[in-house]
Protein backbone atom coordinates (compact mmCIF):
# COMPACT_ATOMS: atom_id res chain seq x y z
CA UNK A 1 0.00 0.00 0.00
CA UNK A 2 2.94 2.18 0.42
CA UNK A 3 4.70 1.63 -2.61
CA UNK A 4 0.93 2.17 -4.46
CA UNK A 5 1.37 5.84 -2.62
CA UNK A 6 4.56 6.27 -4.16
CA UNK A 7 6.66 6.01 -0.65
CA UNK A 8 10.14 4.00 -1.29
CA UNK A 9 11.02 1.74 1.04
CA UNK A 10 14.30 -0.65 2.36
CA UNK A 11 14.09 -3.22 4.73
CA UNK A 12 16.73 -4.40 6.92
CA UNK A 13 19.42 -2.16 6.14
CA UNK A 14 21.99 -0.26 8.40
CA UNK A 15 22.16 3.63 7.96
CA UNK A 16 25.74 4.80 7.72
CA UNK A 17 25.05 8.52 7.05
CA UNK A 18 22.42 11.27 6.41
CA UNK A 19 23.76 14.53 4.39
CA UNK A 20 22.06 17.23 3.37
CA UNK A 21 20.85 17.23 -0.48
CA UNK A 22 19.15 20.58 -1.75
CA UNK A 23 15.92 20.91 -0.11
CA UNK A 24 16.00 17.33 1.42
CA UNK A 25 18.15 14.57 2.39
CA UNK A 26 20.51 11.96 0.89
CA UNK A 27 20.76 8.03 3.17
CA UNK A 28 23.69 6.28 2.51
CA UNK A 29 23.51 2.41 3.79
CA UNK A 30 26.36 0.30 5.52
CA UNK A 31 25.86 -2.39 2.45
CA UNK A 32 26.67 0.40 -0.35
CA UNK A 33 23.11 1.69 -1.55
CA UNK A 34 21.36 4.60 -0.22
CA UNK A 35 18.18 6.64 -0.88
CA UNK A 36 18.05 10.08 -2.28
CA UNK A 37 15.62 13.37 -2.33
CA UNK A 38 14.13 12.12 0.97
CA UNK A 39 11.88 15.07 2.19
CA UNK A 40 12.17 14.77 5.85
CA UNK A 41 14.08 11.99 8.78
CA UNK A 42 12.28 10.30 11.29
CA UNK A 43 14.19 8.84 13.80
CA UNK A 44 12.11 5.68 15.47
CA UNK A 45 14.49 4.65 18.42
CA UNK A 46 11.61 4.33 21.26
CA UNK A 47 11.67 5.59 24.67
CA UNK A 48 13.77 5.29 28.02
CA UNK A 49 12.31 5.35 31.45
CA UNK A 50 12.45 8.72 32.20
CA UNK A 51 13.39 8.25 36.18
CA UNK A 52 16.59 9.21 36.90
CA UNK A 53 17.68 11.49 39.22
CA UNK A 54 14.32 11.18 41.32
CA UNK A 55 15.88 10.14 44.27
CA UNK A 56 14.63 5.45 43.72
CA UNK A 57 17.65 4.26 44.61
CA UNK A 58 18.05 6.56 47.94
CA UNK A 59 14.28 4.43 48.99
CA UNK A 60 14.97 1.61 47.69
CA UNK A 61 12.95 0.91 44.66
CA UNK A 62 14.08 -1.85 42.46
CA UNK A 63 14.15 -1.12 38.63
CA UNK A 64 13.63 -4.49 36.13
CA UNK A 65 16.30 -5.32 34.00
CA UNK A 66 15.52 -2.84 31.30
CA UNK A 67 15.36 0.10 33.75
CA UNK A 68 11.95 0.43 34.46
CA UNK A 69 10.44 1.03 38.06
CA UNK A 70 9.08 -2.93 38.72
CA UNK A 71 5.35 -2.92 39.45
CA UNK A 72 3.23 -6.11 40.14
CA UNK A 73 -0.19 -6.21 39.19
CA UNK A 74 -1.33 -3.86 41.84
CA UNK A 75 0.87 -1.14 40.17
CA UNK A 76 2.40 -1.46 43.60
CA UNK A 77 6.68 -1.47 44.24
CA UNK A 78 9.50 -2.90 45.67
CA UNK A 79 9.09 -0.42 48.78
CA UNK A 80 5.58 0.02 50.46
CA UNK A 81 3.14 2.80 49.49
CA UNK A 82 4.93 3.56 46.41
CA UNK A 83 3.14 3.14 43.79
CA UNK A 84 4.22 3.69 39.80
CA UNK A 85 2.06 4.07 36.68
CA UNK A 86 2.46 5.06 33.05
CA UNK A 87 5.58 5.00 30.78
CA UNK A 88 8.02 5.08 34.00
CA UNK A 89 6.57 1.17 34.43
CA UNK A 90 6.90 -1.34 31.38
CA UNK A 91 3.54 -1.03 30.86
CA UNK A 92 2.30 -0.37 27.36
CA UNK A 93 3.22 3.18 26.64
CA UNK A 94 -0.41 4.71 26.09
CA UNK A 95 -1.70 7.79 26.98
CA UNK A 96 -4.84 5.91 27.68
CA UNK A 97 -3.37 2.56 29.67
CA UNK A 98 -1.87 5.25 32.47
CA UNK A 99 -4.66 7.01 32.80
CA UNK A 100 -6.82 4.01 33.40
CA UNK A 101 -4.65 2.47 35.73
CA UNK A 102 -3.79 5.84 37.68
CA UNK A 103 -8.16 5.88 37.89
CA UNK A 104 -7.86 2.13 39.27
CA UNK A 105 -4.99 3.01 41.54
CA UNK A 106 -7.21 5.62 43.19
CA UNK A 107 -9.69 4.09 43.62
CA UNK A 108 -8.04 0.96 45.53
CA UNK A 109 -6.18 3.55 47.92
CA UNK A 110 -8.98 6.22 48.46
CA UNK A 111 -12.01 4.99 46.76
CA UNK A 112 -12.80 1.96 49.30
CA UNK A 113 -12.17 -0.07 46.21
CA UNK A 114 -9.81 -2.80 47.65
CA UNK A 115 -9.99 -5.26 44.59
CA UNK A 116 -9.21 -2.31 41.86
CA UNK A 117 -6.37 -2.87 39.00
CA UNK A 118 -5.90 -2.92 35.67
CA UNK A 119 -5.65 -5.58 33.71
CA UNK A 120 -3.51 -5.38 31.10
CA UNK A 121 -4.75 -7.94 28.40
CA UNK A 122 -6.58 -6.94 25.39
CA UNK A 123 -5.88 -3.44 25.33
CA UNK A 124 -6.57 -2.02 21.69
CA UNK A 125 -3.23 -0.41 20.18
CA UNK A 126 -3.23 1.38 16.34
CA UNK A 127 -0.39 2.55 14.57
CA UNK A 128 -2.05 5.93 12.78
CA UNK A 129 -0.23 5.01 9.53
CA UNK A 130 -1.94 5.37 5.96
CA UNK A 131 -4.04 3.34 5.91
CA UNK A 132 -3.79 2.63 9.88
CA UNK A 133 -3.26 -0.81 11.47
CA UNK A 134 -5.14 -1.44 14.86
CA UNK A 135 -4.49 -5.01 17.06
CA UNK A 136 -6.22 -6.13 19.87
CA UNK A 137 -5.63 -9.26 21.74
CA UNK A 138 -3.28 -12.10 21.15
CA UNK A 139 -1.34 -12.56 18.07
CA UNK A 140 -1.63 -16.07 16.29
CA UNK A 141 1.45 -17.04 17.58
CA UNK A 142 1.13 -16.08 21.03
CA UNK A 143 -2.80 -18.11 20.98
CA UNK A 144 -0.60 -20.86 19.97
CA UNK A 145 0.94 -20.89 23.12
CA UNK A 146 -1.34 -20.33 24.95
CA UNK A 147 -4.31 -22.89 23.52
CA UNK A 148 -2.16 -25.54 21.69
CA UNK A 149 -3.39 -26.45 18.61
CA UNK A 150 -7.29 -25.56 19.96
CA UNK A 151 -6.53 -22.32 17.61
CA UNK A 152 -8.57 -21.22 14.40
CA UNK A 153 -8.19 -18.44 11.99
CA UNK A 154 -10.40 -16.67 10.15
CA UNK A 155 -8.55 -13.92 7.16
CA UNK A 156 -10.15 -11.33 4.80
CA UNK A 157 -8.41 -9.13 2.03
CA UNK A 158 -10.54 -7.19 0.15
CA UNK A 159 -10.74 -3.99 -1.36
CA UNK A 160 -12.74 -1.41 -0.01
CA UNK A 161 -16.13 0.23 -1.51
CA UNK A 162 -14.73 3.43 -1.54
CA UNK A 163 -11.25 2.19 -2.87
CA UNK A 164 -13.17 0.32 -5.70
CA UNK A 165 -15.42 3.19 -6.92
CA UNK A 166 -12.32 5.61 -7.21
CA UNK A 167 -10.12 3.31 -9.07
CA UNK A 168 -7.44 2.58 -5.89
CA UNK A 169 -5.65 -0.60 -5.53
CA UNK A 170 -5.86 -0.03 -1.68
CA UNK A 171 -6.62 -3.05 0.02
CA UNK A 172 -7.86 -3.83 3.89
CA UNK A 173 -6.74 -7.05 5.71
CA UNK A 174 -8.47 -8.47 8.75
CA UNK A 175 -6.96 -11.19 10.92
CA UNK A 176 -9.54 -13.06 13.99
CA UNK A 177 -7.90 -15.57 16.27
CA UNK A 178 -10.28 -17.72 18.37
CA UNK A 179 -9.44 -20.21 20.37
CA UNK A 180 -11.14 -23.09 22.69
CA UNK A 181 -14.14 -25.21 22.59
CA UNK A 182 -16.41 -21.94 22.35
CA UNK A 183 -14.33 -20.64 19.72
CA UNK A 184 -14.06 -16.93 21.85
CA UNK A 185 -12.46 -14.27 20.31
CA UNK A 186 -8.85 -14.13 21.59
CA UNK A 187 -7.53 -11.57 19.27
CA UNK A 188 -8.03 -9.29 16.04
CA UNK A 189 -5.75 -7.34 13.41
CA UNK A 190 -7.02 -5.08 10.92
CA UNK A 191 -4.90 -2.92 8.77
CA UNK A 192 -7.07 -0.73 6.17
CA UNK A 193 -9.12 2.44 6.30
CA UNK A 194 -10.69 3.57 9.41
CA UNK A 195 -8.99 0.05 11.19
CA UNK A 196 -8.51 2.90 14.46
CA UNK A 197 -12.28 3.48 14.51
CA UNK A 198 -14.07 0.16 13.99
CA UNK A 199 -11.18 -1.31 16.57
CA UNK A 200 -12.40 0.35 19.45
CA UNK A 201 -16.02 -1.16 19.64
CA UNK A 202 -15.34 -4.55 18.60
CA UNK A 203 -12.43 -4.43 21.22
CA UNK A 204 -15.15 -3.91 23.98
CA UNK A 205 -16.76 -7.52 22.40
CA UNK A 206 -13.55 -9.35 22.46
CA UNK A 207 -12.89 -7.93 26.03
CA UNK A 208 -16.51 -9.72 27.19
CA UNK A 209 -15.81 -12.72 26.21
CA UNK A 210 -17.40 -12.73 22.40
CA UNK A 211 -17.09 -15.73 20.81
CA UNK A 212 -17.30 -16.22 16.75
CA UNK A 213 -20.55 -17.09 16.85
CA UNK A 214 -21.98 -14.28 18.61
CA UNK A 215 -20.10 -12.05 15.75
CA UNK A 216 -21.34 -14.88 13.10
CA UNK A 217 -25.30 -13.77 14.78
CA UNK A 218 -24.81 -9.74 14.42
CA UNK A 219 -26.25 -8.52 11.30
CA UNK A 220 -23.56 -6.52 9.22
CA UNK A 221 -23.63 -3.09 8.19
CA UNK A 222 -23.65 -2.43 4.64
CA UNK A 223 -21.75 -1.19 2.88
CA UNK A 224 -18.98 -0.02 5.22
CA UNK A 225 -15.38 -2.56 5.72
CA UNK A 226 -16.43 -3.53 9.93
CA UNK A 227 -18.77 -5.62 7.87
CA UNK A 228 -15.95 -7.95 6.83
CA UNK A 229 -15.38 -8.60 10.40
CA UNK A 230 -18.76 -10.56 10.91
CA UNK A 231 -18.64 -11.71 8.13
CA UNK A 232 -15.05 -13.61 8.34
CA UNK A 233 -14.97 -17.15 7.53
Amino acid sequence: MMEHQGIERHHGVQIASASREGDGFALQFKDGGGAQACDQLLWALGRDPNVDGIGLEDVGVALDDVGFIAVDEWQDTSVAGIHAVGDVTAAPALTPVAIAASRRLMDRLFGDQPDEKLGYANIPSVVFSHPSMGTVGLTEEQARQQYGEDVRVYRSRFRPMRSALAGSEQRSLMKMVCAGPENRVVGLHLLGEAADEMLQGFAVAIRMGATKRDFDDTVAIHPTSSEEVVLLT
